[in-house]
């Protein structure tokens, strides 16, 4: 990798590469970059998990560029926020416009035509035949924690079932149905009781241990589940689990909650991933591009469960305006655009990758759907051993080369391109995976 000048990719001229790929101006950080960095290791919390140093500047569609004006090709879309690509024109107006008439008024307390309007909309969208109703959050920890209480409250039970290499969330409620780390769990506890957990996929275990022995599924108010789990891995439920799963809500009186932070809005090819799978939940929780990059999530139900009386439930700037006005904008681009695109540059996308894990030899498979896919990073493909630090080496050599990725579940890498993403992108971002798995 140069330390000055363009990229490798860039500087071979033309084509695909130097119009879909990156340009790197310096090796990162930057002289800016590192500034800033100095600044916030002064004044930030040590919590997050920023993995290398990018300090972004701008972005435009499926590109941002750093401080020291390197330009990167973003695979992660701001961990799956920005759907339509950064600062996409028809969404930056739509927040401009809601902005110049009022930005906040507390839906909590208060009504305003926009937040009625996007309501309408995504209990339109969600699937199932049945009447809905929202709770407006400002993140996916917030919609599970909305539908935890919905569930319990409405179901006059306490007992919650989850599964093992789940994300739901980090706040106290949604981290005791997480169990993907044990660093997101450590000295926090005690977290919820009566929460239980199972292997994704199991059914069987539900049954004749979890059921049988330690749960009794007369009490479980909610079974959550995340069509493909995210931070966990990428792992796509199949569809006799997904279908068992609603038998058994059905049989025992459970209420089905369907995770979609990160599946939802078009990620897959479909409005839902729960969509791949002919059924429908009890209970939908949203966010991540819900609001086209401001904070905004959801929880939708069935209108009959919403029996919880005024105070029981609510928050200050859950459906602000803002958020709400380029929701609409955000939802309204991806089922005219962004959704069609979807389907067929997933299929690009897995195929290429694919190709990739028959030919190294540390990557062990790509999986899937849409524009959800991941790579496992192995020591050894026969014994699936995982390689971690190999897994995080590549993504930073990526990173240095102008490819931003981000890891998920133990050793896997995840592609999350904006719905936008064109098989010049695709090209581009598989020519510097195939590359770095050469000299990592």
């Amino acid at each position: 990798m140069p330390r000055a000048g363009r990229s490798t990719m860039a500087r071979r001229g033309g084509g695909a590469a130097a119009e879909h790929g990156p340009d790197m101006r310096i090796t990162p950080p930057g002289p800016k970059a590192a500034a800033v960095m100095e600044k916030d290791a002064t004044y930030i919390a040590p919590s997050y998990t920023r993995l290398y140093p990018l300090v972004i500047d701008r972005g435009e569609g499926m590109f941002c560029w750093d401080v020291d004006g390197n330009r990167y090709l973003d695979f992660t879309a701001g961990v799956a926020v920005n759907a339509l690509g950064h600062a996409h024109p028809d969404i930056t107006r739509e927040i401009a416009k809601q902005a110049a008439k009022f930005i906040h008024m507390a839906g909590t307390d208060f009504y305003y035509g926009v937040m009625a309007d996007f309501a309408e909309k995504i209990c339109a969208l969600a699937p199932g035949p049945w009447p809905k109703q929202c709770f407006l959050a400002n993140s996916g920890t917030e919609a599970v924690e909305a539908a935890i209480k919905l569930a319990r409250h409405a179901t006059r039970r306490t007992r919650l079932v989850a599964f093992f290499n789940a994300f739901h969330g980090r706040s106290l409620g949604s981290l005791s149905l997480t169990a993907s780390k044990a660093v997101q769990r450590r000295h926090f506890g005690p977290l919820l009781p009566d929460v239980s957990h199972a292997p994704f996929g199991d059914l069987a275990f539900l049954k004749t241990n979890l059921f049988a022995k330690t749960c009794p599924p007369e009490d479980v108010a909610a079974i959550f589940v995340e069509p493909i789990q995210g931070e966990g891995g990428y792992h796509v439920a199949s569809p006799e689990f997904m279908r068992g799963l609603r038998e058994l809500c059905d049989q025992y009186g459970i209420l089905l909650v369907a995770d979609e932070i990160q599946t939802g809005l078009g990620r897959t090819g479909k409005m839902f991933a729960i969509e791949h799978f002919d059924i429908a939940p009890d209970i939908l929780c949203l966010a991540k591009p819900l609001g086209g990059g401001l904070p905004l999530g959801a929880m939708i139900a069935r209108k009959e469960l919403h029996k919880w009386p005024p105070g029981s439930h609510a928050n200050t700037f859950g459906g602000n305006a803002v958020a709400c006005a380029a929701g609409l904008k955000t939802i309204e681009l991806i089922e005219r655009e962004g959704m069609a695109n979807a389907a067929p540059m997933g299929e690009w996308l897995s195929q290429k990758l694919a190709a990739i894990a028959a030919q190294d030899a540390s990557v062990y498979e790509e999986r899937g759907l849409g524009l959800m896919r991941a790579v496992e990073i192995v020591k050894n493909k026969a014994s699936r051993t995982p390689d971690p630090d190999r897994r995080d080496a590549i993504i930073k050599e990526c990173f240095r080369r102008g490819l931003l990725l981000l890891g998920c579940g133990e050793t896997s890498i995840r592609f999350l391109p904006a719905l936008t993403v064109q098989k010049g992108h695709i090209d581009a971002a598989c020519e510097i995976l195939e590359v770095v798995l050469q000299n990592v």
